[in-house]
């Protein structure tokens, strides 16, 4: 099977990303021929170069077009639309596939994938990361009851083009059959992780990174993710203040974005928060076998509550309970599976006084890690996610 997939936000094991796709890519590629149009976008952000840029057997189709989380509106508007135009042509130009694979965001990448399999006579399959164009509406980025009805019916008209959906989390699954899709049309795949790089993290370099951040006898909270406007780091900020009279609890960061320079001048005011840049898709995962929790947080909105967020599945791997702040299926999940709690969004002092709450117990918490690892194992395993993406993909060809 000839399999063309659209990707603007490629990345691979050297970028601070979640880096689902490559793990699916090089699966894939064993089995099939993959040609994969993409951005070089994010090459700019490699941190090692310890890793092909595409997985062996993988024909990379590039288009030049500039991205970075902390890009404003205008900016990334432009980055959609070239990336747009530059994949609908490579795209055309392709040897005709049997299925083009779209990964969404934003939009306009199966608004192509659409275009292009009309065009050439072949099924399509959308996977939506997030949801779109309900995401940046409430973020406010875009205005207008005629631009937002446009894009409302444009999305509705891609799930009903597509020959088949795949969603990251169970909410997402739910909104799309809201929109009047079949559920039958829709597959729910989880973001997952990378077992195989959790197994290779070594307690000897946890504990030399523990040494190393004067960090021997503290309880660690980790927060390991984007720093932006849709992840409640004002609380964040909040709560790290408020808690810097506690000598045993210490923060650490890492990531990048829009509050970078909020948490900078933080770090240097009080003495439990630790700041560290970026890090490879292999060195994250010592971080949170370092941290005895992690916190999962977004603004209270809604469409945040669907959201599939990797550093959920990567911290529940590594044992690392999560604390969420979203009253949809997260919430619920660590409920169900004992692995974790819910504090609301924005409010501050209910955080700290859940992590408080929370790190006194470190029984609870330790069962609490070992249940997480345990779900993760059955779950959340890339290897086993790809067999039901590999499985879409053939009957949609066929």
């Amino acid at each position: 099977m000839h399999i063309a997939v659209l990707n603007q936000h490629h990345q691979n094991p050297d970028c601070p990303a979640t880096c689902r796709h490559y793990t699916f890519l090089e699966e894939l590629a064993k089995r099939h021929r993959v040609s994969l149009v993409a951005s070089d976008g994010w090459r700019r952000m490699r941190l090692t170069k310890n890793y092909p840029w595409v997985p062996k057997g993988v024909e990379l189709h590039e288009c030049k077009v500039a991205y970075a989380n902390k890009m404003g509106i205008a900016l990334r508007l432009k980055s959609f639309a070239g990336f747009a135009a530059s994949a609908f042509k490579q795209a055309m130009q392709l040897q005709k596939p049997d299925v083009i694979w779209a990964v969404s965001t934003p939009l306009t990448t199966p608004w192509v994938a659409a275009r292009v399999a009309r065009l050439r006579g072949v099924p399509w399959v959308f996977e939506v990361q997030d949801l779109w164009p309900s995401f940046p509406i409430a973020m406010g980025a875009v205005k207008g009851s005629w631009i937002k009805q446009r894009l409302y019916r444009m999305e509705k008209k891609l799930y009903h083009s597509a020959s088949h959906i795949i969603t990251l989390s169970p909410d997402m699954t739910e909104y799309v059959v809201s929109l009047g899709i079949s559920r039958s049309k829709i597959t729910t795949n989880f973001n997952g992780t990378d077992l195989d790089l959790v197994a290779a993290t070594h307690p000897e370099e946890v504990e030399a990174m523990r040494r190393r951040h004067a960090l021997v006898g503290k309880h660690v909270v980790l927060y390991a993710g984007t720093y932006g406007r849709a992840n409640d780091i004002p609380t964040l900020l909040a709560v790290v203040e408020k808690l810097s009279e506690h000598p045993h609890i210490h923060f650490v960061f890492t990531g990048s974005g829009y509050y970078e320079p909020q948490l900078q001048q933080l770090s240097q005011r009080v003495p439990n928060l630790l700041l560290l840049p970026p890090q490879p898709r292999t060195g994250i995962f010592k971080l949170f076998k370092l941290a005895d929790l992690s916190v999962v947080s977004f603004n209270n909105l809604p469409v945040l509550d669907t959201n599939s967020p990797a550093k959920l599945y990567d911290s529940l791997a590594c044992g690392t309970p999560v604390l969420v702040t979203n009253t949809g299926w997260t919430k619920a999940f660590v409920a169900q599976h004992a692995c974790g709690w819910y504090t609301p969004a924005e409010q501050p002092d209910k955080m700290c006084l859940a992590i408080q709450e929370i790190l006194q117990e470190q029984h609870a918490l330790k069962a609490a890690g070992i249940r997480g690892a345990a779900i993760a194992t059955q779950l959340f395993d890339r290897q086993q996610l790809v067999k039901q993406v590999e499985d879409v993909l053939l009957s949609a060809a066929r």
